[in-house]
């Protein structure tokens, strides 16, 4: 047997992961108890990696849809010369426009996929790219884009020096603190308490982090308007930081002005918190010796997504804690891909807009909810071809059902994916891809590291069957359409003829980019720089520094005099139109959260025996004993749940943990396909109670509304068995 170090590619952590390998295959998997930031500390889906590993559902073989709507195993050469053929016959007729991609969360942990995407974006010139960005983060992005100028300069909270952190719309006991990298978060979270330090956690539900820490209710979708409340009592109340407002920022006469008509009291309607608590909670941010607010999925997935996490960053600059420790701090990442793809001008942000809705692209991706439109409404751009990887659109965008029903008027579906999943279940070809054990990676892509810190792995296993990277299948794919090999991109052929371009593959290009990026060795020129051959070395990953750098501002802010602009004219313009698309419709009065499970990942970890273990195996929606009493809803029996766009069924679990008029359910069930295990654990798709239509489509950043979603809630009744609805003949 042999056991080699690597790392976890599942969440933003990164941790560290010892595989256990014996004749090629994965014997098991353990926490690293060597590893510098996880030590020895990993989530149950960490772990149970070996069963998706070795799992007999997984697709193996190149599989080509037979007419029947089944499959059947062709060979690599097969399946590639007649996706080669049909591709190039789409772009031949309307040209690469009509192409589109949706690359799934798990490709944000693929460093490889990211440099190669981007070529084969280049090579067919502007296809459609889709990411589960719209359902999760793209809010964020354009917040940055408007305070800071730059689309990928995403700050992060100094957990490891800051007195008052409030997070909100934030589980991180169970998603491991996203878009930032945080191994043993709960560890972290404890010290800030520790230290004499408070943890405020502002969420509809009582999660696992707010049964830990300090918890504050919220109204689901109330943050916009809690957050100009708080902002109301900090310039209200004489406790801003003038002295960091005036050197930091531009256009703080319009945050004050707006403000002012917010007062606590006037907003406790719509947050469902009393105004002494907003002063009190503005009184002790403002006031703690250093503070950071945070935001993550609960505040991206409302009607004002993006004003929301605009908000957030303005609070932490006008209390003085932007770019200083404790705060809010801006990112120096080890291999620097967001510089990259701002200088080559990929880190977009409206330059381009969509032909339906006419919605703004957000590092170059189109809104997944526009997806069935765009395939089905004809004209010049129409999606005809569409390639998924490591994807599942039809268990993760709005209005599930709309796309089931587009997909079959492509020309060309091709997934690539280990599992038959409910969109690939649908493709032309499902292509064989590997797992993140079977490839080399390296700490760089999509979260960035709170203590700057990086690790470098081998593939710990050969790829099983006939699997192959992702970046590898886009390369054949694109030669055969003739449309490669590929060149990926200005700035990444310069990295190109410095890496050399004979052999050109990510692995150089990421090895290349390590040694020019602020920690690397500039091929020489800084005497103990980081080297790929050097970080290789350290099976268990080098910490470059204890706590974040600050004073990063004038290196991260590209708007004018490096200062951050607080009233941007979008935002301005939607702050205006406030509460223009909530309704309060008596027959839908409840209001829909999300709700992620330690034990789920998304929709496609519901195949493995350990994690799909005892009340895991159960969809449930989290009811409060008020409105489980008044809709006659008994815990553990089925309830209906109805929004103006669907319905579902599934199993009540009455609970506290939910206040009167909000329901939490579950996201990422309701599985067909050929994973056995998930299709017997049944449990409906929640994303059945939401529209795609461009009306319930957030303006300024394209993010489908998953929260706050009026519902209405009623006991499903049995029908006995000698009942008919029909007359006897």
């Amino acid at each position: 047997m042999i056991e080699t170090p690597t790392f976890c590619r599942l969440c933003e952590p990164l941790c560290g992961l010892v595989a256990t390998v014996e004749d090629g295959r994965l014997v098991g998997l353990r926490p690293d108890q060597d590893h510098p930031l996880s030590q020895g500390q990993v989530c149950p889906k960490g772990l149970a990696f070996t069963e998706i590993q070795n799992d007999p559902d997984r697709v193996l073989h190149p599989l080509r849809r037979r007419a029947d709507g089944t499959f059947e195993r062709v060979a690599w050469y097969v399946a590639l010369a007649e996706i080669g053929h049909r591709l190039r016959q789409v772009v031949d007729e309307d040209g690469g426009g009509s192409v589109g991609v949706y690359l799934g969360n798990p490709g944000g942990f693929n460093s490889e996929l990211a440099l190669w995407l981007g070529a084969f974006r280049g090579a067919l010139g502007s296809p459609q790219i889709y990411t589960p960005g719209s359902q999760d983060s793209n809010s964020r992005f354009v917040a940055n884009k408007l305070l800071y100028g730059a689309v990928t300069q995403t700050p992060f909270p100094d957990l490891w020096r800051t007195d008052f952190l409030l997070m909100l719309g934030a589980n991180p006991l169970v998603s491991h603190m996203s878009l930032m990298r945080v191994p043993r978060v709960k560890d972290h979270l404890r010290a800030i308490v520790g230290r004499g330090g408070r943890v405020v956690v502002v969420d509809p539900r009582r999660t696992e982090t707010a049964r830990a820490f300090e918890h504050l209710a919220i109204r689901p979708d109330g943050d916009v308007w809690l957050l100009l409340s708080l902002l109301h009592v900090v310039f209200g109340e004489g406790l801003a930081d003038e002295a960091a407002i005036a050197e930091q920022s531009t256009g703080v006469d319009w945050v004050r002005a707006t403000v002012a008509g917010f007062a606590p009291e006037e907003t406790a309607a719509r947050t469902g918190i009393d105004a002494e608590d907003v002063r009190a909670l503005a009184r002790a941010f403002a006031g703690a010796p250093s503070a950071v607010a945070y935001g993550r999925l609960g505040v991206c997935l409302g009607r004002h997504g993006t004003v929301a996490n605009y908000l957030i960053d303005v609070l932490n600059l006008v209390t003085g804690n932007l770019d200083r420790p404790g705060g809010w701090l801006f990112v120096r990442p080890v291999i620097p891909l967001e510089e990259l793809a701002e200088r080559s001008g990929q880190a977009t942000y409206g330059a381009t807009r969509t032909r339906i809705g006419d919605f703004p692209d957000v590092l170059g991706t189109s809104p997944s909810a526009v997806m069935p439109a765009e395939i089905t409404t004809p004209g010049p751009g129409r999606l005809r071809a569409l390639v998924t990887i490591a994807g599942n659109p039809v268990a993760s965008t709005p209005d599930p059902a709309a796309l089931e029903a587009a997909l079959p008027q492509l020309d060309l579906h091709v997934a690539l994916d280990i599992y038959l999943t409910e969109t690939s279940r649908h493709a032309d070809f499902v292509l064989p891809a590997t797992t993140f054990l079977e490839r080399d990676d390296i700490t760089s892509i999509l979260a960035h590291p709170g203590q700057p810190f990086v690790q470098a792995t081998d593939a710990v296993v050969p790829a099983y069957g006939e699997a192959r990277p992702e970046w590898r299948i886009l390369d054949d794919v694109l030669r055969a359409a003739g449309l490669g090999p590929f060149a990926p991109g200005r700035a990444g052929r310069l990295v190109g003829r410095i890496a050399g371009r004979r052999g050109l593959t990510p692995r150089r290009l990421l090895d290349t980019l390590l040694r020019l990026g602020p920690y690397g060795d500039r091929f020489g020129l800084r005497r103990g720089g980081l080297t790929a051959r050097r970080v290789r070395a350290s099976a268990h990953g080098i910490v470059l520094a204890e706590l974040p750098p600050t004073g990063l501002r004038e290196d991260a802010v590209r708007l004018p005099g490096h200062r951050v602009r607080l009233d941007a004219p979008e935002i301005v313009a939607e702050v205006g139109r406030l509460g223009d698309r909530h309704d309060d419709d008596p027959a839908y009065p409840l209001r829909m959260i999300g709700l992620r499970e330690m034990r789920s990942l998304n929709s496609w970890m519901h195949n493995s025996p350990t994690l799909m273990k005892g009340r895991a195996r159960v969809h449930a929606a989290r009811i409060s004993p008020h409105d489980a009493a008044v809709a006659g809803v008994a815990d553990g029996a089925a309830v209906r749940i109805t929004s103006r766009h669907g319905a579902i069924e599934t199993t009540a679990r009455i609970t506290d943990e939910v206040g009167p008029g909000t329901i939490a359910v579950p996201h990422g069930w309701g599985h067909a396909g050929g994973w056995q295990r998930a299709v017997g654990a049944g449990g409906p798709n929640v994303n059945a109670l939401t529209s795609s239509a461009v009306e319930e489509v957030e303006r300024l950043a394209g993010m489908s509304h998953l929260n706050g979603v009026p519902v209405a809630i009623a006991p499903v009744v049995a029908v006995p068995a000698t009942a008919t609805t029909d007359a006897e003949p």
